[in-house]
């Protein structure tokens, strides 16, 4: 027996579900989209960049994962970003009992996507390369990457009004430029090894 997934109209009605398993969701357009299971690279490439983020003089408690952001859509969305790099407005915004960074409340400063499967699953790589990428430039957040290990890529996009512009898709032994961490000294292959 085929089970209907539930719809929703709010961020409230999202936040009250519980379906009683561990499955990791998003909200699109009012419905749950399961995410699939993350590749081990992908939570060791968030880990190392809390570890540099950390040493580049962020304070910890402006680093997260498992963060949800609302973000612009037709209707209902949340998107649950790999990293955040909150500003001090966005942390003490979501940190203050919200359970995702609701639209009204400052946008983070860097969201950071790592692409799940992106050769076998055109579905994910689309959310992260072109529908994410619409939603967190009209959420209004100043630098979005987006890490692909299957094509050893590393994309750094700056907000540029309501669009992201792209800085450049860096491979290889290419410095990472960031507009944002100017002092960044990190490798595309460095993040996509994690820095093994």
């Amino acid at each position: 027996m085929t089970q209907a997934r539930p719809r929703f109209r709010t961020i409230k009605e999202y936040l009250d579900y519980d379906d009683g398993t561990d499955t990791r969701y998003e909200l699109v357009n009012g419905e749950l989209v399961e995410m699939p299971p993350e590749m081990p690279i992908n939570n060791t490439i968030a880990v190392f960049l809390i570890v540099t983020f950390v040493r580049l003089g962020i304070p910890h408690y402006r680093l997260a994962t498992g963060h949800q952001i609302v973000v612009s859509s037709s209707r209902v969305t949340a998107r649950q970003p790999d990293l955040v790099v909150h500003t001090e407005e966005s942390v003490s915004a979501i940190l203050s009992g919200s359970r995702v960074l609701q639209a009204e409340m400052p946008p983070p400063l860097l969201v950071v996507e790592v692409v799940s499967n992106s050769e076998e699953d055109q579905r994910s790589r689309d959310r992260d390369y072109i529908e994410k990428r619409k939603e967190y430039a009209l959420r209004g957040i100043a630098e979005y990457w987006i890490i692909d290990p299957n094509r050893s890529t590393v994309t750094v996009l700056a907000l540029n009004g309501n669009e992201y512009q792209e800085i450049g898709c860096f491979q290889e032994a290419d410095r990472v430029v960031s507009p944002t961490f100017s002092e960044l000294d990190l490798t595309a292959k460095q993040v996509l090894n994690a820095g093994m």
